[in-house]
């Protein structure tokens, strides 16, 4: 089983609606797949489920809940370990350990919890390290998963840091624009460090006998997030920033893989016109159909959205070295 993460530092590019669609096509080709939703916003738990499963899943107390948050809130409560929580069903091949907004509550306890980490001198504070790479490996272990999806916010906090720990691959998402070169730039150096204190320092001096993510987090290459523009005629400020994108990519996160010559995992334009009945059909917009108000030449942008989010599945799991078994 492999994970990926899917992260930057910059927002509102379109990460989770990547993550979601990648999820739902990876299944589709043949490979087992766990969505991990560990943004505090919760946004893939709500492209997988419905309203009426959001509130059961969230209104219910946290000792109970099935979510990532409800299997944390021992170590937030200081009351034990992590309760290891089934991934739910969503679709054939397809699973999902659900997010949660209460799940912020993690991110100070987790703040705490690394200095004493990085020395190996705190039982309880390398399991608060290591809860999401201990839960989603039991998940995956779970369903027998092929590889693990995980969404993360955009921010370089203390909970984004415990989730990358558990990764082996990081993708990076963003648009082509000052905002998202820029998230690139902060992202680089917070990896190498994440990843240096993790296997330089913290690793070596952790004797507690639980399973320890590698704290790997290999740059796998990045999706250009298309803005709202023809993708055959794009803009002249959106040419001079997708230019630029490759050798920022290379410098900041400094890849030495040969694989990465070309770290440009694709491009997913915008398809806006079939969001909205993406979000009221409750399904991938490859999969909507003339009930769903996918009519006329809505159609041809479907059959178009499937074939591109195919190639890019495809691509994924060429790099990650697990070929489609369709």
């Amino acid at each position: 089983m492999t994970t990926v993460a899917f992260f930057n530092n910059k927002g509102g590019v379109g990460k989770t609606t990547l993550v979601y669609h990648l999820a739902s096509m990876i299944s589709r080709l043949g490979r087992r797949v766990l969505a991990v939703d560990l943004d505090p916003q919760a946004n893939l738990t709500a492209h997988f489920l419905g309203d009426d499963d959001l509130e059961s899943l969230w209104t219910a107390p946290l000792e109970e809940r099935t979510t990532i948050a409800g299997a944390v809130h021992p170590i937030v409560e200081g009351t034990g370990d992590v309760r290891v929580t089934a991934p739910r069903l969503v679709a054939e091949d397809l699973w999902l350990l659900a997010g949660d907004l209460d799940l912020s509550r993690f991110e100070e306890k987790l703040a705490a919890a690394w200095p004493s980490t990085l020395t190996g001198s705190s039982n309880a504070d390398v399991r608060a390290t290591t809860a999401f790479h201990r839960l989603t490996a039991a998940a995956a272990s779970e369903v027998a998963a092929d590889v693990t999806l995980i969404d993360v916010g955009p921010n370089l906090g203390a909970l984004n840091r415990a989730a990358l720990l558990s990764a082996d691959h990081v993708v990076v998402p963003l648009g082509a624009d000052l905002f998202s070169v820029q998230g690139l730039r902060n992202l680089g150096p917070a990896l190498h460090r994440w990843r240096q204190d993790w296997q330089g320092t913290a690793r070596p001096r952790i004797t507690l006998d639980v399973s320890l993510p590698s704290g790997e987090m290999r740059p796998l290459g990045y999706v250009v997030m298309q803005p709202s523009m023809r993708l055959d005629r794009p803009v002249k400020a959106y040419q001079t920033w997708l230019d630029r994108i490759p050798d920022v990519y290379r410098s900041t996160l400094g890849t030495t893989d040969q694989s990465l010559v070309d770290p440009a995992i694709g491009t997913v334009r915008n398809f806006r016109s079939l969001m909205p009945l993406s979000h009221d059909a409750r399904k991938p917009m490859f999969d909507l159909r003339t009930a769903d108000g996918a009519i006329g030449s809505t159609q041809r942008y479907v059959q178009l959205c499937f074939a591109e989010f195919r190639a890019l599945a495809e691509e994924v799991l060429e790099r990650l070295d697990l070929p489609s078994t369709e």
